[in-house]
């Protein structure tokens, strides 16, 4: 499967900042060309299968059903 055959609309092409593992779940940072930070929260296993290490290029894809906003 391609990255184009995914149905999501956000991509955000970066590069892994950090990564933050865990016994069962694991914290990716992944740093876009912009400077913007996109946190991802996904199973260790994952992250191991994908083999996910700080500095290897990326794709975010982001698909949510409800942003919510605050006013400050």
């Amino acid at each position: 499967m391609s990255i184009t055959a995914i149905n999501v609309r956000n991509q955000f092409r970066g590069r892994i900042k950090e990564v933050i593992e865990g016994p069962v779940v694991s914290e990716i940072d992944v740093e876009t060309p912009s400077g913007l930070i996109v946190t991802s929260v996904i199973t260790s296993r994952s992250v191991h299968e994908l083999e996910l290490t700080v500095g290897k290029e990326v794709i975010a894809l982001v698909k949510s059903t409800e942003v919510s906003i605050a006013t400050l």
